[in-house]
């Protein structure tokens, strides 16, 4: 077990493979359990706030600094996530390198769990990409900072329940901001990928008057969609839905979804939707905000998921998740608000209000005498 520190206060916006440039981490750890397969990553990008909280991908990645890079530019992103979704909460992100559906064993997520637990608290993980309820619950089984459990175990189940019910909050912020009226009401929304999250969204829109036209390359989560809400228009293909006339563009898929092409193409008016990551390369808030396009960052909209599990560590009880969850409607609106008035992308203003956060509680943890009770702020 290796551990890696950092020396900026924020770093990079973004890490590449093979980057040796200091990325501002408190701490990297580099776990390797040879008789489980296990090789693992944990990055804790900040505490400022509280335990560093972020799930735990498991990825095929083609090599150790592709992995790194992904787990530092993850763990960043989770810092500027919680601290704008108001949770006691640094970021921290973990990989581990492997096919899940080749690798995966009881036994190497158990070695993992130790892992995790021997940072005595610092990192709590969760579910992520490759990783689901059922396996928190055998990581849970040799590690105490585990979230994400199913209600079997009193956990909270599927995160992507408050995740879409976050995005859905966003919008109407955006609508708010936009239109002068927090409704979906008569506006033609189109949302690439509708997976789970993708699903919900779309459930909370129709009940909120939206018309909905929806594309993925899945065709069962396709038809999933056709027999719940028949009225809901299909198209072929991503590429023709950011050219079909929208008043919100929800991507909801894959991370990168906002490159020069597809900008160039959209025909939106707010871009709004669950997907990590969306922005393809720094510059593209700029191309959205010259087209007159109305960007409500993704890290801001899509923390109902995380808002889910962080609320489960002190016992999970859904209304008062959901509540936490609403008030991402507020958090956009003061977004745009600041960049209205600063003269800035709302990114930047959001990126702008996160730090301001972890500097302004973070220092107060300098008067805290009594380590313990780091978790205990977190579960309040």
């Amino acid at each position: 077990m290796t551990n890696v520190f950092g020396l900026e206060p924020h770093g990079p916006p973004q890490q590449e493979a093979g980057d040796s440039r200091p990325t501002g981490h408190e701490q990297v750890v580099f776990c390797r359990d040879e008789p489980s397969g296990l090789r693992a990553i944990i990055a804790i990008h900040s505490t400022a706030l509280g335990p560093a909280l972020g799930g735990t991908r498991f990825h095929p990645y083609d090599s150790e600094d592709d992995a790194l890079a992904d787990v530092l530019n993850l763990s960043r992103a989770m810092s500027y996530k919680n601290a704008l979704a108001r949770l006691d909460h640094g970021g921290g992100k973990a990989v581990i390198l492997g096919d899940p559906r080749r690798d995966k064993t009881e036994a190497l997520l158990r070695a993992y769990g130790r892992f995790v637990q021997s940072l005595s608290g610092r990192y709590v993980t969760a579910c992520d990409v490759g990783t689901y309820v059922e396996d928190m619950d055998v990581i849970a089984r040799e590690c105490e900072f585990v979230t994400g459990r199913s209600p079997a175990h009193g956990g909270a189940g599927d995160s992507s329940v408050l995740t879409a019910y976050g995005v859905f909050q966003g919008m109407r912020a955006a609508a708010a901001h936009v239109w002068g009226a927090g409704t979906l009401a008569g506006r033609r929304v189109g949302i690439a990928g509708v997976g789970k999250v993708g699903r919900h969204l779309t459930a909370h829109l129709r009940g909120d008057g939206a018309e909905v036209v929806v594309a993925d390359v899945d065709e069962q989560a396709l038809e999933r969609i056709r027999a719940a809400h028949p009225e809901v228009g299909v198209v072929a293909g991503t590429e023709a839905l950011v050219r079909e006339p929208l008043d919100i563009y929800a991507p909801c898929a894959l991370g990168g979804a906002l490159d020069d092409t597809t900008v160039a193409a959209l025909r939106a008016s707010v871009v709004c939707g669950g997907a990590n990551n969306q922005l393809d390369h720094p510059g593209v808030e700029k191309m959205l905000e010259e087209r007159g396009i109305l960007y409500a960052p993704d890290y801001v909209v899509n923390s109902g998921g995380v808002v889910q599990v962080a609320d489960e560590i002190g016992g999970f009880d859904f209304e008062r998740a959901r509540a936490k969850a609403a008030g991402i409607f507020d958090t956009t609106l003061e977004i745009f608000a600041v960049a209205q008035r600063d003269g800035v992308p709302p990114s930047v203003a959001a990126d702008r209000l996160a730090e301001r956060r972890m500097a302004e509680v973070g220092r107060l943890r300098s008067i805290l005498a009594d380590g313990r009770a780091t978790l205990r702020r977190a579960q309040r």
